[in-house]
């Protein structure tokens, strides 16, 4: 008798496990990845624009492909935009499906982003205007960056529940965390971008 018991009361806590809902919250673990990939791609971006010079800063390789200051410019205001939508997400109430919603999409950001996987069109707030100057974007990019550092250092807001749809099909709903590690995957990805218009044939010496 006490043997079935035992095996009752086993049976009730794993249901009681597996019915428990997911942790909204960021880990210890999420937040420092987050902060890992922000300093990672801003010292890769600082590197690769801390030799160019205005006459390479505005050097396009063909029609319709954007110069090294595009890129950098494209992935600031992306950096205003991205953040836009966490705190969109977050002023919004939770999402009870977000669980279920969003389930591996940030393993899938990290994937596609930073290799580059898929083609898009940029959003015409973020395409750029090709007029920002290297210094005036790097001082943007400090003030967008330092904000968005600070945010993930401190913020207490249980950001896997609160959602905001993302325009493309291919990510559909996305979290407050995945729209906030989405900044510094983009900007890795960009990188990428800025580094081949650097050995694209022509490139001024």
């Amino acid at each position: 008798m006490k043997y079935k018991s035992l095996l009752a009361s086993v049976a009730t806590a794993a249901l009681v496990i597996a019915a428990a809902p997911p942790n909204p919250n960021m880990t210890t673990e999420d937040r420092a990845k987050v902060l890992h990939y922000l300093d990672q791609s801003e010292q890769q971006f600082k590197e690769l624009t801390a030799d160019v010079n205005p006459e390479q800063w505005k050097w396009r390789p063909a029609p319709g492909k954007w110069s090294v200051g595009e890129c950098a410019e494209h992935i600031v205001l992306a950096e205003d935009l991205l953040f836009a939508n966490v705190e969109k997400a977050i002023s919004l109430p939770p999402n009870p499906e977000w669980a279920t919603q969003t389930k591996g999409k940030t393993e899938f950001l990290e994937r596609v982003m930073p290799n580059r996987m898929g083609k898009a069109t940029a959003p015409e707030a973020i395409v750029p205007s090709g007029t920002w100057t290297k210094e005036e974007t790097m001082a943007r990019l400090e003030k967008a960056r330092a904000r968005t550092r600070k945010f993930t250092e401190t913020t207490q807001v249980a950001l896997m529940e609160h959602t905001v749809e993302h325009p493309f099909p291919v990510f559909n709903t996305l979290n407050a965390y995945q729209w906030l590690i989405y900044i510094p995957l983009h900007n890795i990805r960009h990188n990428g971008q800025l580094a081949d218009v650097k050995k694209a044939d022509g490139y001024p010496k």
